[in-house]
């Protein structure tokens, strides 16, 4: 069995565990499964390592608990089912941890606590205090308060958020599964696990699959937030929550799940918190040209170089950056509102004055306000 060495070595981990495991397939909360995951993580830290866990479940908590039949559509039962959820699953993990002498934290956030820099900085320096005086943060989103429009979309984004938030060694994603599939495994049974891959291989476009009824996330999901969190640096392992001691093999870098590589190429603060924002107001397209000046010199975005505007964002807001296929290439604050931006596409940056009839900034973004995907 080789080892992973670089994994072996982390010492801050985010840990995240989602609803199919700790309700066993929406049967209800698994006290078990929650006790031995968390031996695991008492282990982890008894270790001297900083663990965050990033946990699912309080919705699929909450229906069993309100005894209702199937996930509800309406918002507001979600919610409901949510607050019902959610104090169980702390209590739960509450009463696992105090058997360690641990103390933990509940972390509920929602999407704004991300997209204000002032926000993103206090739950960074929170966990960060957290981490410091030994306590567990638990974080989940806050499903009683969010609406579609501003959630996260799914856990496996959040655990990725937070692997930035903290600068984390190390994402774990347990899941059902045991890990990548080259292609669907509950299609094609003979279908083979990618044991090790680049995080940013094409080829893992092809092989990620949906996810099941009581989450929202599957292997696509998680092939996101490996990505987002190889911003900061992280390396993540999706490897099965069904298997005994799966984060200790982990831990101790066995050959176990799927290990997505990041090269190290990671953003640092202003552009790690841009590059974070899960949900931009508005698109621009650009022609060939500008995107091979930003792709090749990572530089500032100028109005000459936009032939489309797609979305109603203000100035200051997130846009992101297309190319002529639609793919995000780069996303940024914007100097100028997309009505603004209409008027000025495609124009050299001395005519900005006479098309608004005032001189604003010359580039669309600047290169600071600005990170490359």
């Amino acid at each position: 069995m080789t080892e992973r060495a670089e994994i072996a070595s982390a010492r801050r981990w985010v840990v995240k565990v989602g609803s199919a495991l700790l309700t066993d397939d929406g049967r209800g909360l698994d006290v078990d499964v929650i006790s031995a995951l968390v031996k695991q993580l008492a282990q982890l830290r008894e270790a001297d390592c900083e663990v965050v866990l990033v946990s699912s479940g309080a919705v699929a908590a909450g229906i069993v608990r309100l005894g209702w039949d199937a996930r509800p559509q309406l918002i507001h039962e979600l919610q409901a089912a949510a607050a019902v959820g959610q104090s169980a699953l702390i209590q739960s993990y509450e009463t696992a941890f105090k058997r360690y002498g641990i103390a933990t934290a509940q972390i509920l956030l929602v999407h704004d606590d991300v997209v204000a820099r002032d926000r993103y900085l206090n739950a960074r320096r929170t966990l960060q205090t957290l981490l410091n005086l030994g306590v567990v943060p638990i974080v989940n989103e806050n499903d009683t308060v969010v609406t579609e429009e501003i959630r996260f979309g799914d856990n496996d984004t959040l655990a990725a958020l937070v692997a930035n938030l903290i600068d984390a060694d190390v994402l774990v994603l347990l899941t059902d599964q045991e890990g990548f599939y080259e292609e669907d495994p509950r299609r094609n049974p003979s279908a083979e696990l990618v044991e090790s891959c680049d995080v940013d291989d094409v080829r893992l476009d092809d092989m990620a699959g949906e996810g099941g009824s009581l989450g929202r996330g599957g292997m696509v999901t998680k092939l996101r937030a490996a990505r987002l969190a190889a911003r900061s640096g992280t390396e993540t392992v999706i490897a099965s929550g069904r298997v005994d001691d799966i984060l200790t093999s982990v831990v101790a870098g066995a050959n176990v799940g799927t290990w997505l590589r990041t090269d190290k190429h990671l953003h640092k603060g202003r552009k790690r918190w841009l590059a974070g924002m899960v949900q931009p107001s508005g698109i621009v397209e650009l022609d060939e040209g500008a995107v091979r000046e930003m792709t090749g010199s990572d530089d500032s975005l100028l109005p000459v170089g936009v032939c489309g505007v797609k979305g109603d964002f203000a100035r200051g807001d997130m846009v992101s950056c297309h190319d002529s296929q639609g793919r995000e290439i780069a996303r940024g604050l914007a100097n100028y509102s997309a009505d603004e931006t209409r008027l000025i596409m495609g124009l050299p940056s001395s005519d900005i004055d006479s098309a608004l009839g005032y001189q604003g900034d010359e580039e669309l973004i600047r290169r600071d306000n600005l990170v490359l995907l």
